[in-house]
């Protein structure tokens, strides 16, 4: 599923230059569809080419870690960063943080409530002029014993 992705934004990275690292080869099973774990990706990924600094080659990575109950994705970027203020609209139907950039403000949005909808979270970590980390915590699938 994220090599799908890779290859629809393609065209994006070679416009923009980007350097994309995904490391997913340690991800644990998850209890959410697959076709909105493609969205998540496919969102947050995007996101993080569109809003690259104009002063360095962006760079995007994509990996995971685990805790006891959650699969915790992260996608940092190196991108022009988010002031604190702003922060906490990011996740609001039809924000837009940089209007420098098409969007329609609602993909942030459906990142948010799909994965609330499936007992997840996402938080936010960014430094303006330096890049933004977000981070998506996934339960875990777990087997019936």
């Amino acid at each position: 599923m994220v090599n799908d992705v890779r290859l629809d934004l393609e065209p994006l990275v070679r416009a923009t230059g980007a350097e994309l690292v995904v490391d997913v080869a340690n991800c644990p099973p998850i209890l959410f569809p697959e076709k909105n774990l493609r969205s998540v990706v496919y969102n947050l990924l995007s996101n993080a080419l569109k809003y690259h600094s104009p002063n360095r080659l962006p760079r995007v990575e994509l990996h995971c870690r685990s805790t006891a109950q959650y699969m915790i994705m992260e996608v940092r970027d190196n991108g022009l960063g988010i002031e604190e203020a702003q922060q906490s609209k990011l996740f609001a139907m039809f924000q837009r943080i940089h209007d420098h950039v098409e969007g329609s403000g609602i993909g942030l949005y459906m990142v948010k409530k799909m994965v609330e909808n499936a007992g997840g979270r996402i938080e936010v970590s960014s430094q303006p002029g330096q890049g933004t980390s977000f981070f998506v915590y996934f339960r875990l699938y777990s087997s019936p014993a």
